[in-house]
């Protein structure tokens, strides 16, 4: 004989597994992103840049120095005085971790760790880079695809097509690269977003040297901070990039026409609301360009101009990176760049 289940249990039962289906999503992606440090090297968490960052070397106003500072995400290099201060105006678009371990050499000996769990997307030709043999992870959990890059490397432990788990050695740290000695050994390490599946058509135009690196190439991945994203992370959890990415302050919004093809929306929709027919778009970006927000708009443009900057004591050219001139015009790597982002 069936033994029947009771009505109240039924709908307990049912209530239970209603709740589990609307937090499985939430719990996934949290489980997803798992955001481990590139390698053996914690001292970040610990609150000391000196033993994390691998220093650069300065020449400012006859004054030879090492800083350490020089290693980290952002606006660290390149220094110049101006009215309003020490400007600097070279953009590093990752983060610099200097070695633990060298052998008699002086060679490092440190591993290299996938940052989050992804497959392996591109494996650099030796010698066709500034970044030396570098490698690019793929990740999605589910915002978009997210390209993870480890720069400056001795030797490859994965190919293309390898999936990879949060932590897992990918290769060994070396000194690959432009500009890069023994002393200064380190792995560069950068998350980004990616600009356009066309990236080889608009280099074609710009450049007369081979595109070695197809879409992979260092100028069509557009870079979070994520010296911040970690210490963020640690603090509190970061479940939803595109929740912390809203917390990014603004630096100065792009109109561009209606016909742009705004693949970026596409990949990462929480860009946008939604994309339909109009005149025109905005585009808000931080400092270096990094994408925000996407809304329409109904003034018309013929091309890409500047419509609001966001003011400072700084040349607005030092505080965009060179996209914007002090006069808040688009330069021309400006426009190249906002045609690359968006798809004109």
């Amino acid at each position: 004989m069936r033994r029947r289940i009771p009505c109240a249990t039924f709908l307990d039962l049912m209530r239970r597994l209603l709740l589990l289906a609307l937090l499985c999503p939430l719990l996934s992606s949290a489980q997803v992103f798992d955001l481990k440090l590139p390698t053996a090297n914690d001292a970040l968490l610990k609150g000391d840049g000196p033993d994390y960052f691998q220093f650069v070397d300065r020449n400012f106003e006859g004054q030879v120095s090492y800083p350490w500072e020089g290693g980290q995400f952002g606006f660290w290099r390149d220094p110049r005085r101006t009215s309003g201060g020490i400007a600097y105006a070279r953009f590093h678009e990752g983060m610099d971790v200097k070695p633990l371990k060298r052998d008699g050499r002086g060679d490092p000996l440190d591993d290299v760790l996938a940052i989050l769990p992804g497959e392996v997307v591109h494996v650099a030709p030796v010698g066709k880079s500034n970044y030396g043999s570098y490698i690019v992870i793929q990740h999605n959990w589910g915002e978009g695809p997210f390209y993870s890059l480890y720069a400056h490397l001795k030797e490859y432990k994965v190919t293309v097509g390898t999936k990879v788990a949060a932590g897992q050695p990918i290769a060994r740290m070396g000194y690959t690269g432009a500009g890069i000695d023994q002393r200064r050994a380190h792995v560069h390490v950068e998350l980004n977003i990616m600009l356009s599946s066309q990236f080889d058509l608009w280099h074609s135009t710009g450049f007369n040297t081979p595109n070695v690196q197809g879409i992979y190439n260092g100028m069509n991945l557009l870079g979070l901070d994520l010296q911040a994203l970690y210490l963020s992370h640690a603090k509190t959890p970061v479940t939803s990039i595109a929740a912390w990415l809203k917390q990014s302050v603004p630096q100065f919004e792009v109109t561009v026409p209606g016909s742009a093809r705004l693949e970026i929306v596409k990949k990462y929709p929480w860009l946008a609301s939604g994309i339909t027919a109009t005149s025109s778009w905005k585009i808000k970006c931080n400092r270096w360009g990094l994408p925000l927000s996407v809304t329409p708009s109904a003034q018309t443009v013929s091309a890409p101009v500047v419509s609001w900057y966001q003011e400072s004591k700084f040349p607005l050219y030092y505080q965009t990176r060179g996209l914007v001139s002090n006069t808040g015009k688009l330069t021309v790597e400006g426009l190249r760049f906002v045609q690359l982002m968006a798809g004109l």
